[in-house]
């Protein structure tokens, strides 16, 4: 059974998990692994000639560094999933009209699969592993959750992504400049008026925070230390 908790968890370990810095650089031709990037570059000119060569790029993605080898076509989406596990930008049309894989690099909604990520290296990513892994953030997905609004949950990720990207900008939109801000993404189980609820009833969650829990009675609570709900203070002498 998956709680905020747990999920919190994982995505923290995923983003994690990412290395800083390569220490080795394998072939996609042929498998072979080298312990530096020249040598890999020197195994490309004598083995696989006129061949194109992985590049190493570096990515700030939710906060961490990591070094990725690619080939220089790859997208981010691609080098999400393949490369860093981070499969929550999904793989769906590929055509850049449905929002799925929609990522925040440098404080804007983008398609990773219209990005090569060659083009991103150095910039702010954020991908909803990152959202799911900010404690901020857990109004919005619990709206989303109370709201029910997904159904394959397949879209799911992409639209919490535009929605973030959306309150970062907006943080009191109305019901019509949320429909605008999701209008690139498409739920084919078809459950777009829970989206601009789920993110109203984050806003307000947001702006108005539960109160703390009250503290248990006795041992600190109404009823006084080690009380059990009874008058505080020391216990009773026995004479």
């Amino acid at each position: 059974m998956y709680s905020q908790q747990s999920t919190q968890q994982a995505a923290t370990e995923l983003i994690t998990a990412a290395p800083e810095l390569l220490r080795e650089f394998r072939c996609p031709i042929c498998g072979e692994v080298f312990g530096t990037y020249e040598q890999l570059q020197d195994h490309y000119a004598a083995s696989h000639e006129g061949a194109v060569t992985p590049v190493t790029v570096s990515l700030l993605i939710n906060g961490k560094r990591t070094q990725v080898l690619i080939e220089p076509h790859w997208t981010l989406q691609r080098t999400l999933q393949f490369r860093l596990g981070l499969t929550g930008a999904k793989h769906m049309c590929d055509k850049g009209v449905c929002g799925s894989c929609t990522v925040i690099v440098d404080g804007r909604a983008v398609l990773a699969c219209m990005t090569l990520t060659v083009e991103v290296e150095g910039k702010d990513i954020e991908t909803v592993e990152g959202i799911a892994a900010n404690p901020a953030w857990k109004p919005l997905i619990d709206a989303y959750c109370r709201w029910d609004a997904m159904q394959c949950g397949y879209c799911t990720p992409g639209f919490l992504v535009s929605a973030k990207s959306l309150l970062d900008h907006n943080p009191n939109p109305t019901e019509q400049e949320c429909k605008e801000a999701l209008a690139g993404n498409i739920c084919i189980c078809g459950t777009y008026p829970r989206h601009s609820q789920a993110i109203l009833e984050a806003v307000y969650n947001i702006a108005n925070p539960p109160p703390p829990p009250a503290p248990p009675m006795g041992f600190g609570g109404p009823g006084g230390p080690g009380g059990f709900g009874g008058p505080g203070g020391p216990p009773p002498q026995v004479p």
